[in-house]
């Protein structure tokens, strides 16, 4: 039975580098797949992993009916024995939908990739209809470390190395970005609570205002 199969986790814990594992999986077995992402951090058009791997794919539009685009594909005789979706998180609801539409009608396999809560701790309308919708819900096992070391649970969005809470739900950016640049952080929930960055950690610990402990 073809299945709707979600991989989520927090951002840098391998989800683009899983969907192009599988795609070459599949490909050299000499199946053929379909590849949608949206806001890739490569450009349109995209599915990059930090890596270094990239291929390209079909760019979601927010008008896109991603049932029809397979089935047109298909009526004008090309091929799709599977689907993926990375960068999930960020297509609508009736998208995902139709995703569920081409497991069910087009009985094909769709392997979706995203990360499930915003940098406020909201989920995402996309992963939330996946959880909802998928046959499966797979959390990926490798885990993105927080800067203290523990496991990382949350993203955060910084600027120039600061926590922000407020803003757009979708801002493209990337991890570990310095300066004035829109980036991103994994954080443990604790550091999350605290609003404390690699950045302002190191800050804290090199501040005058800190005082060594001192010795018995």
């Amino acid at each position: 039975m073809s299945e709707l199969v979600f991989f989520c986790g927090t951002m840098d814990c391998g989800k683009s580098t899983l969907a192009l594992q599988i795609e070459h999986n599949r490909s050299a077995r000499g199946l053929q797949g379909m590849i949608f992402t949206r806001n890739d951090r490569a450009g349109q058009g995209k599915l990059s992993s930090r890596l270094g791997l990239v291929t390209d794919a079909v760019e979601v539009e927010d008008s896109m009916d991603v049932y029809a685009h397979v089935v047109d594909h298909l009526s004008q005789g090309g091929r799709a024995d599977y689907v993926i979706a990375d960068e999930a998180q960020f297509l609508a609801p009736e998208q995902i939908d139709q995703l569920a539409r081409i497991v069910d009608d087009l009985e094909l396999d769709v392997y979706a990739f995203g990360i499930t809560t915003d940098f406020r701790t909201k989920l995402f309308p996309g992963s939330q209809r996946l959880v909802e919708l998928a046959d499966r819900v797979e959390v990926l096992q490798v885990e993105a470390l927080c800067w203290c070391g523990a496991r990382a649970t949350h993203n955060a969005r910084t600027v120039g190395g600061v926590m922000v809470v407020e803003g757009a739900q979708v801002v493209v950016g990337d991890v570990n970005q310095s300066a004035d640049e829109i980036g991103y952080e994994v954080l443990c929930r604790r550091h999350h609570r605290r609003r404390m960055t690699a950045a302002t950690a190191r800050a804290a610990a090199l501040s005058p205002d800190v005082l060594p402990v001192q010795q018995s």
